[in-house]
């Protein structure tokens, strides 16, 4: 199943919601498992640039499967090499995380231009975990899950 316009919207809002909580503005990027941009926002205060950051961190982790900040060494992954010949950032700063369906990558979102790598990481963290959450799924190793029952 592919990520739809519907669910990467809803991880943004909740990623910028997480932003409006800690007084900060981000861009937030989501995009599917071959690293195509499905949804992107960014909030009023952010410079251009960090758009570029927030889909590096999402493409890296959509096309690894790993949070961006934990990525090591060359990235030697198909689907990231086509799209950085392409032109297409790929940033191994701390700020993206994979969407995870079903045990499987689904896409990957990332978060930049908050004071701190940590920030970026929790509004992407809240965004997946209301993916999940909107799904009724148990939440990958990434995120973390309060059952809404």
């Amino acid at each position: 199943m592919t990520l739809a316009l519907v669910e990467s919207n809803s991880i943004i809002e909740a990623a910028i919601a997480t932003a409006c909580r800690l007084k900060i503005s981000v861009c937030v990027a989501v995009c599917n498992r071959q690293g195509g941009l499905v949804a992107f926002k960014r909030m009023d205060g952010t410079y251009d640039e960090v758009g570029r950051s927030a889909i590096g961190k999402a493409v890296a982790s959509a096309s690894t499967g790993q949070p961006s900040g934990e990525i090591t060494g060359i990235l030697d992954h198909p689907t990231a090499a086509l799209l950085v010949a392409e032109g297409m950032p790929v940033n191994r700063i701390r700020g993206g995380l994979p969407i995870l369906r079903d045990g499987e990558i689904e896409g990957g979102c990332g978060v930049a231009g908050a004071p701190s790598d940590e920030s970026d990481e929790e509004c992407a963290r809240t965004g997946i975990t209301e993916f999940h959450t909107r799904r009724g799924q148990a939440v990958g190793p990434q995120t973390t899950h309060q059952d809404m029952a």
